[in-house]
């Protein structure tokens, strides 16, 4: 064990403690372990709380997204030094910076591109491990008047009831509709079920004088566009 993992944190120099190092240097300054330290806060006699929380990320190979899949129940079991408490700061804090991202598209009001509906939904689907199926409603200059979770399914699907997508669209005054659902398997091509559904839908709005202007499939970091790909 090095001489500096025998000491507690605040034994550190400044620049070594992630709390201090964030007020002197700026929050960019701190790699992902220090900012999952300031989160825990703590760690045990055996380890500092960054090296916890380097063995934390190490788990999922550094990526945070995966991190966001971990449960309390896995983060508990799975570390000493994390009990129920330290395990909800983990979440919660993750579940913050997804709802952010989310916050900011619907912030900006508009949807133009499938990267737009994408960035508004992947936060929200990226880490189920069962399908929801989305819709998204737009007006005239693609400005969204609200966005619905229709319905959730299992793993592999979901029953979407295309009468209620129509029910919806009218209740809301919409002028167009995007689908937005996710695929747990990461999988993100179109199944025919998903063909059937975006072409159901399509000749139904249009006799409702609406558009569906696009259906976005959410895999891991990816997406399908029926839009991009000529298929709307």
């Amino acid at each position: 064990m090095t001489e500096q993992a025998k000491l507690s944190v605040k034994d550190w120099s400044p620049d070594d403690q992630p709390r201090e190092k964030l007020l002197l240097k700026g929050v960019n300054s701190l790699s992902d372990a220090e900012l999952l330290a300031i989160i825990i806060g703590s760690g045990s006699r055996d380890e500092s709380v960054v090296q916890l929380s380097q063995r934390i990320l190490q788990s999922v190979n550094g990526s945070i997204n995966q991190l966001g899949k971990v449960s309390i129940n896995q983060l508990m079991s799975g570390f000493k030094g994390i009990g129920e408490a330290k395990a909800v700061s983990i979440v919660a804090a993750l579940e913050l910076g997804k709802r952010r991202k989310s916050s900011e598209v619907m912030s900006a009001g508009e949807i133009h591109t499938s990267k737009d509906t994408y960035n508004l939904f992947h936060p929200l689907l990226c880490d189920l491990h069962h399908e929801e199926f989305w819709l998204l409603f737009l007006n005239r200059s693609c400005r969204i008047i609200d966005k619905v979770k229709l319905s959730q399914g299992g793993v592999s699907e979901t029953v979407v009831d295309t009468k209620m997508v129509f029910k919806e669209a009218l209740l809301r005054l919409s002028s167009t509709i995007i689908l937005c659902h996710n695929h747990p398997s990461g999988n993100v091509q179109p199944s025919s079920h998903d063909d059937r559904v975006t072409l159901k839908i399509r000749e139904g709005v249009k006799l409702l004088d609406m558009t569906l202007m696009d259906h976005v499939i959410v895999g891991d970091g990816k997406y399908y566009s029926y839009a991009d790909e000529g298929r709307i």
